[in-house]
């Protein structure tokens, strides 16, 4: 099936930017983001070593191993060639997102220092790609928090829109850096685990709401802005609140933790009992969290699953997993329930857009809806008949250069379900 090009609208109301960056803060960056030199020992965690079991239960496709995993590799490198790129000098690499609504974005840029954490072994310039990756994340800071990535740049790789943060961006981020203390250790030119506390630390002070724990839009929207009160469901990324809670030893992530895992119990259950889909963004999380009632920040279907969304599937699957969480887990088989027999067992009949109640507001087809629901299928003992036509479907997708959103979630969605995901 052919990947329809649906325009994903990712348009972020700006905070009143605080001003140019200045000399002294990109003098700064140049100084922490030294060439890095030739890789030192190769990665502790190989992709394909399978070190780290999945939770007892937990599916796999069929088929053997070896073939599941190269699987992955050869999206793995069409991905690579398509997006990966050293467009603008300074020793950086950038993922580029010809489908957003600019060249590079942090989400983007996260994505592609996860990934290649996770793919080191099965490609030897993944620790080179990656320093160029965390080169370009110092070297563009938000101008609200010098901790956190600016959110977009243009061709010539200049901040754009404010130079304020994207939470996703940022939590991917400081993810992927955690990742890299483990597979390489933080000895070499980049001290990864002592950027990644920092990453962590400026997510905690600037994109967490200090009253309700819950993710902030970014770290322009703080106290007193318009939209302090709504938070985004992509951005409730359990698993990487557990990281960082082992790497700083701070129980403040386990209250955040706890209340994202909260709102997504509640959330399906007060708006979705029936399918388990969450909106795109919540609004009134001062006092009931709902569904955004029309457009807050996108469109007038953010308060529907939408293009934020469809990525929930991948992500609360993937604590499910990794760690057997039981609200995780449950939450998880909701979704996969509901969309299995919505398609009676078809992956060729997910579209691009569900209203929370089950039915359809768009009819075309995408990776960004259809690879998360791999993940999901994961945590039920009666689906392997469906992951294996979903498994199916993502190996014989092939990269679209265009889409680099859909691409980018059909590859993770595929480190996951391989077993090849793991948590620092």
């Amino acid at each position: 099936m052919t990947q329809q090009m649906t325009q994903r609208q990712s348009m972020r109301r700006r905070g009143i930017a605080a001003g140019a960056l200045t000399a002294a803060v990109g003098l700064l960056a140049t100084a922490l983001a030294t060439t890095p030199s030739v890789a030192a020992a190769g990665p502790a965690v190989p992709f394909g070593s399978h070190q780290f079991p999945y939770t007892a239960g937990t599916l796999k496709p069929s088929g053997t191993q070896a073939t599941v995993d190269q699987q992955v590799v050869t999206t793995y490198k069409a991905w690579k060639s398509a997006f990966v790129r050293q467009n603008c000098g300074n020793g950086w690499y950038q993922v580029l997102s010809p489908d957003a609504d600019h060249p590079y974005v942090a989400e983007g840029q996260g994505y592609g220092m996860v990934v290649t954490a996770l793919m080191a072994g099965a490609d030897p310039d993944a620790k080179k790609i990656f320093d160029g990756l965390v080169k370009y994340t110092l070297a563009h800071p938000s101008v609200n928090n010098s901790a956190l990535l600016a959110a977009e740049q243009d061709s010539s790789c200049k901040s754009v829109d404010g130079s304020d943060s994207a939470t996703d961006g940022d939590l991917d981020v400081a993810y992927g850096l955690l990742l890299a203390d483990k597979q390489w250790g933080s000895g070499g030119p980049y001290d990864y685990k002592e950027l990644a506390v920092k990453h962590i630390a400026g997510i905690k002070k600037s994109e967490v709401n200090a009253t309700t724990h819950l993710m902030l839009l970014g770290d322009w929207s703080g106290s007193g802005e318009s939209h302090h009160w709504i938070t985004r469901s992509s951005d409730w990324l359990i698993d990487h609140f557990r990281a960082f809670r082992t790497a700083t030893g701070d129980s403040a992530w386990d209250t955040v933790r706890t209340a994202h895992q909260s709102l997504i119990t509640s959330q399906q259950s007060k708006y979705a009992a029936s399918t388990g889909l969450l909106a795109d963004f919540v609004v009134t999380t001062n006092s009931t969290p709902k569904p955004a009632p029309g457009k807050v920040l996108e469109s007038s279907h953010d308060g529907d699953f939408g293009w934020n969304a469809c990525r929930d599937p991948w992500r609360i699957a993937t604590d499910a997993v990794t760690s057997g969480d039981a609200a995780s887990l449950a939450s998880a088989r909701k979704l996969n329930g509901w969309i299995k027999a919505k398609t009676g067992g078809d992956p060729n009949k997910i579209g691009t857009g569900y209203h929370l109640n089950g039915s359809a507001f768009e009819s075309g087809k995408d990776m960004a809806f259809t690879a998360p629901f791999a993940v999901a299928a994961l945590t039920d003992p009666g689906s392997q008949a469906w992951l294996d036509a979903l498994w199916g479907k993502l190996a014989a997708t092939p990269v679209d250069p265009k889409l680099y959103y859909g691409a980018s979630v059909q590859l993770q969605s595929m480190i996951v379900a391989s077993g090849n995901y793991w948590v620092p």
